[in-house]
């Protein structure tokens, strides 16, 4: 795994939507389908924004699929991630092979099942992914499911990541925030072929720190990031604040640092 600093998110932004856009192409270069999986959270705007302004992108060649999305929550709703991926990738890119997680469906069971069935028909080429503040990836809160292999899972949702869903305001108060979410799980997640992993801000610096100096743990769901091959994980100075003086000296004197497992 390769973790890359930037001194602002902007510029980390661009460059991971730089290596984004070299995969898409490639693989629609190839078998003429990329396929990827798009994390919609605050976090990934300024990336996402990058990356739809890429040129030589054919998304009409793109199938999407996203991450999670809270159990009940309609779609009209500021906080869906159904709404995000609407609104920030489809409808400004054009791409009709898209597919939601229905949070909302009489049955969110069944909903993750079908979803989940046409997610692993084929492989995917490349998963944008964020990490939370209290170290989540997706909506798999401490601790993590790490053994399941199951697509998409049913999951409770922690204090912690409830309350940073208020802080990024898309909820009033704690109380509205749903208890519940259909999320890909980690090994799903590992299954892709590539993964571009952006982190930026100060309030996801203790959770940087976590995941990539401690130990591979469902604790600390991200750490799991780490068993991947071909993992890239961007990073600004404020993300990576917290990290040790050898490893963000290294990471300052290089740009970058490869990680083992």
């Amino acid at each position: 795994m390769l973790l890359r600093l930037f001194s602002d998110k902007d510029s980390m932004a661009h460059e991971a939507a730089d290596q984004a856009a070299t995969t898409i192409r490639r693989s629609i270069a190839g078998p003429g389908l990329a396929r990827i999986v798009v994390a919609t959270g605050a976090s990934q705007f300024e990336f996402l924004d990058a990356l739809i302004k890429k040129p030589g992108i054919d998304w009409s060649k793109v199938e999407a699929f996203h991450l999670d999305e809270y159990i009940g929550l309609p779609i009209t709703h500021p906080g869906s991630f159904r709404k995000m991926l609407l609104e920030r990738v489809v409808r400004k890119t054009g791409i009709t092979r898209y597919h939601l997680v229905e949070g909302d469906a009489l049955d969110p069971v069944a909903s993750a099942r079908d979803v989940g069935g046409q997610l692993v028909s084929a492989p995917i080429d490349i998963a944008f992914l964020g990490i939370g503040e209290n170290g989540h990836i997706a909506f798999n809160d401490p601790p993590a499911d790490f053994t399941t292999e199951d697509p998409y899972i049913i999951v409770n949702l922690d204090e912690a990541c409830r309350r940073q869903q208020v802080g990024e305001a898309w909820f009033a108060d704690i109380s509205e925030v749903p208890m519940r979410a259909i999320s890909m799980s980690p090994r799903q997640m590992l299954k892709a072929e590539e993964l571009v992993v952006v982190v930026p801000d100060q309030r996801k610096a203790r959770a940087v720190k976590a995941c990539f100096e401690g130990e591979v743990t469902p604790m600390v769901p991200g750490s799991i990031l780490r068993r991947h091959p071909n993992a890239t994980v961007y990073l600004d100075d404020d993300s990576a604040s917290l990290l040790s003086s050898v490893l963000l000296g290294a990471l300052r004197e290089n740009s970058q640092v490869t990680l083992s497992s």
